[in-house]
């Protein structure tokens, strides 16, 4: 009972803490003419950046797993009844998995798009074209 109450708590002072965050924050600052588009954008401007923090912790915690792995593979070597040797092919590989992230999402990002609109998904031009097929 006690534990539902702490997780209840728990998620109402979260709730409370973002939106006192998003009430004070710069993008109320301006005055109450602020409209919740304004907020969103200020948002997503916000995080533009984290997909090159991800790169990065990506890149550091695969170069650990890397280095734990290669230690694993000594230790079996050294001492092949105490340690097996797929726990440094298991830390190798989720290694060599975390170097690829960056990789495999750039990639995505470039099948995908930039974001930008194409001229054949504008609705402008849907739209011109109707009127003028009328």
């Amino acid at each position: 009972m006690l534990k539902h109450k702490l997780n209840k708590l728990s998620a109402m002072t979260g709730a409370a803490f973002v939106m006192g965050t998003l009430l004070s924050s710069s993008a109320n600052a301006a005055g109450p003419t602020q409209k919740f588009n304004d907020i969103a954008n200020n948002i997503i401007g916000g995080i533009d950046t984290l997909p090159g923090f991800l790169s990065a912790i990506s890149y550091m915690m695969g170069m650990l797993f890397s280095v734990l792995g290669i230690l694993k593979i000594k230790d079996h070597v050294e001492n092949p009844t105490q340690t097996h040797l797929k726990d440094g092919a298991i830390r190798l590989a989720v290694g060599g998995g975390l170097f690829m992230i960056p990789i495999i999402t750039e990639s995505m990002q470039t099948l995908i798009g930039t974001g930008t609109r194409t001229e054949a998904a504008e609705v402008s031009k849907i739209a011109t074209a109707a009127t003028l097929a009328k």
